[in-house]
């Protein structure tokens, strides 16, 4: 096991099944084709990110660096957690980037989300941590792989 720990942006406890990008998660291209779908859960569409494309994200530990793209990220990451059809945890190698806050923030008071979100937990987590592994976070942004 291997414990890290990050910021706790939106606190919350959580165990479950990671899902991996190495590289910045266009959430436009992830979200949209199973957003416009109005599908019950999100299989990533994005075919520039071989990590994640064909793959659901719904209901995992989204582990990214950052996410990137156009102005319209964190609109789309606020609409997938309307849809009940996010990720339940966000976890960012690096520092979460402003489109990815503004969504992640806007669905917690607007949508009253559960989606979780922990940031600066540091490239080793991101070297270390593999699809299909269990990771837990707690409320304080630590978060265990095992």
């Amino acid at each position: 096991m291997k414990t890290f720990q990050g910021r706790a942006l939106t606190g919350g406890a959580w165990k479950g099944e990671a899902i991996v990008s190495r590289q910045g998660v266009n959430t436009l291209a992830t979200f949209q084709k199973s957003a416009l779908m109005k599908a019950k859960e999100v299989v990533a569409a994005d075919q520039n990110n071989p990590d994640l494309y064909g793959k659901v994200i719904t209901g995992k530990a989204l582990c990214l660096p950052q996410t990137i793209g156009s102005t319209t990220g964190g609109l789309v990451i606020q609409t997938g957690c309307y849809m009940k059809a996010h990720p339940a945890v966000f976890l960012f190698s690096e520092h979460i980037d402003s489109l990815a806050a503004s969504g992640i923030v806007l669905a917690r008071v607007w949508e009253n989300s559960d989606v979780i979100a922990v940031d600066q937990l540091g490239q080793d987590f991101l070297d270390a941590v593999k699809t299909g592994d269990t990771v837990e976070v707690q409320d304080d942004g630590t978060v265990t792989i095992g």
